[in-house]
């Protein structure tokens, strides 16, 4: 009898198929497997058979991008679909200062590349460096280096020789903490040449010649990185002892950010090479150190690198968008893109870009210059890229959990602890990006499965935007929620769908708040109306301020002149209750789970407790929220 069954690789599986082998051999038929010493080698032949199993399974895992668990084949099988992965990334400073007292026989001021400054952050001392020199002139005895970017991270560099009778020469920087845009290359034609040329990094071989002055940086194994020349055909050729002289600095990554006092510690030379020793000013701040970040990871080496080989890198489709604005700018959270035709009216030959960048929630105007300047060469003609700052949407959840006292006997534990799932929740994929979802029956199971204590809970959800009022100015918003709003026919009753916290406007005493009223039967669109609350009563001051989309989930608001707002920053908090609790992200719309203006109440649960056990004092909470007028 032959082994027929090749899928059994638990090894309680594999040892019961070859004593069913070896019982249909005619020699072994009186054998008691269970009891004999012929268990034991049965037993080795099982183990060895499982080890060979799952050492052949891990072996093919690792041979595809999908399935692989070590980052260097990941990063390897990435390569071959020319992707890189990003380095660490130096958290950035920008900084001024001035340099006094100089000599009128000084002409130029020189800030060698190296450390600069040093910067506090907790109690810890962090080195501020630049990688390359800067040169500025002087004026009436004074040079300023103004507007100066610093990175986190020590300066360092490595020299290699060319030897061209090593045919596998390699030119691996030895140090796993590098920042790759601070790589700076210089080629001397020997070890005695004073004279050097630039090389610069590239990402793609489009555009070089044999002539060009040009290198490719690639990751290799322990997180170091690789830099590869030209052979004559793309890129300049190295000659035989060439000196390679590479510069780079060394970074914490996301340890270095917010660092925001700096001290002097650069070295400058004038003209002449000499060495300054005037007085310096104090270093200026102009804006702490950000940006910083660790290593791409191995689950976003797997999702950008497919797609961005998908793209050829060519901006055509929005998926396209999406894969190349993190090569361009890697500090990206979260991108999203859309075509104009999606928009109402459509905007045709446009599309749009939403970006989320790390440790903020807006792009600065220049960076957004910067990245559309960079996607000229990958968009084509006739397509107008523009981006659309994201909108947040805050889910809020009003929970009523019921438990057994008999099992906890701390209901402040027992919410806590709910708490700190839903925190652990809020941040997990399915929430914090563009295109995410929050699912109504996972955060339901998530608050049972906290505790065995927890019976059951009921749970509602509202949906929030905060937008930000221009104070005594007349103008116009639009607040997209891109959710369709759960409506109630209020033309009777006057409770509004839509609730607002509260704001002043110019000619009216009273604090107001935005309410609404449905056109007509079909609950497809209302009216938008200022009123003031007053001895718990709707006191309308304004019958018409706009309208709302119920079923699209826009809200337009004419021309209010605010003149202030009951919360900080000049927000206007506006929310509604979703038509589905499963709530969708959509094109510009961010969404985030708000733990804190989220309410969790401890409820005991007679009947489980056995305090009634015939449920005849068990009154349930409702499902639906209560008739509130104003948000607070």
């Amino acid at each position: 009898m032959a082994f027929t069954d090749f899928t059994n690789l638990d090894f309680d599986q594999i040892r019961a198929s070859i004593k069913d082998y070896l019982r249909a051999n005619s020699t072994f038929t009186d054998f008691d497997f269970e009891g004999s010493n012929f268990s034991i080698l049965i037993d080795i032949l099982a183990y060895n058979s499982y080890l060979t199993a799952y050492n052949t399974n891990m072996v093919a895992n690792e041979a595809f991008l999908d399935s692989a668990t070590i980052r260097e084949n990941v990063v390897s099988l990435a390569r071959n679909i020319g992707f890189v992965p990003l380095s660490r990334r130096a958290a950035k400073a920008n900084i001024s200062f001035t340099v006094l007292g100089l000599n009128s026989s000084i002409q130029t001021i020189t800030l060698k590349a190296g450390i600069v400054c040093t910067g506090s952050l907790d109690n810890t001392s962090y080195i501020f460096s630049i990688p390359e020199d800067i040169t500025v002139g002087v004026s009436n005895g004074q040079a300023t280096f103004s507007e100066i970017e610093i990175y986190e991270g020590t300066y360092l560099t490595k020299t290699f020789t060319v030897d061209t009778s090593q045919p596998n020469q390699k030119y691996i920087i030895p140090n796993p903490y590098v920042d790759t845009s601070t790589i700076r290359v210089k080629v001397y034609n020997d070890a005695q040449s004073s004279t050097s040329e630039d090389y610069s990094s590239v990402n793609d071989i489009v555009g070089i010649s044999s002539t060009s002055q040009i290198f490719l940086i690639q990751e290799v194994s322990d997180e170091k990185y690789e830099l590869f020349f030209g052979d004559g055909i793309f890129g300049k050729k190295l000659s035989n002892n060439n000196q390679i002289v590479i510069s780079y600095i060394t970074t914490n990554g996301p340890a270095g950010n917010g660092a925001s006092n700096f001290v002097f510690s650069g070295i400058l030379r004038d003209n002449t090479d000499a060495i300054i020793t005037s007085s310096i000013t104090s270093v200026v701040t102009n804006t702490p150190s950000q940006n910083g970040d660790n290593l791409q990871s191995i689950e976003s080496v797997r999702y950008y690198a497919p797609r961005l080989y998908a793209s050829q890198r060519r901006a055509v489709t929005a998926g396209d968008y999406e894969a190349i604005l993190p090569s361009i700018y890697p500090n990206i959270e979260s991108v999203t893109a859309y075509g104009g035709e999606e928009m109402m009216p459509p905007q045709y030959g446009k599309v749009f870009l939403a970006v989320k960048p790390k440790n903020s929630d807006f792009l600065a105007q220049s960076t957004k210059e910067f990245i559309l300047n960079d996607l000229k060469k990958y968009t084509i003609a006739g397509i107008k890229p523009e981006f659309v700052d994201i909108n947040v949407l805050y889910v809020e959840l009003d929970s009523t959990v019921y438990y057994n006292s008999n099992l906890s006997s701390s209901p402040d534990s027992l919410r806590n602890n709910i708490l700190s799932s839903l925190t652990t929740y809020s941040n997990s994929t399915d929430l914090n990006k563009f295109g995410g979802r929050f699912k109504y029956s996972k955060s339901l199971g998530i608050i049972d499965s906290t505790s065995n204590a927890i019976t059951s809970n009921i749970t509602k959800v509202r949906i929030r935007r905060n937008f930000e009022v221009i104070l005594n100015e007349p103008t116009k918003y639009q607040i997209c929620f891109e959710n369709r709003f759960n409506v109630n026919d209020n033309r009777n009753n006057n409770i509004p769908n839509i609730r607002s916290s509260g704001f002043n406007l110019n000619g009216i005493t009273s604090t107001v708040y935005i309410g609404d009223i449905v056109d007509d039967s079909n609950l497809s669109t209302g009216t938008l109306y200022l009123f003031s609350y007053e001895s718990n009563k709707i006191v309308k001051q304004i019958d018409k301020i706009g309208d709302v989309d119920y079923v699209n989930g826009i809200i337009n608001i004419d021309n209010i002149n605010v003149s202030s707002t009951s919360k900080l920053n000049n927000i206007i908090e506006i929310d509604a209750i979703p038509h589905s609790n499963d709530i969708i992200a959509k094109k510009s719309i961010y969404l985030k789970l708000d733990i804190g203006n989220s309410d969790i109440s401890m409820v005991k649960d007679l009947i489980s407790s056995g305090e009634n056990a015939s449920g005849s004092r068990f009154v349930p909470e409702s499902s639906y929220f209560s008739d509130s007028k104003i948000r607070n």
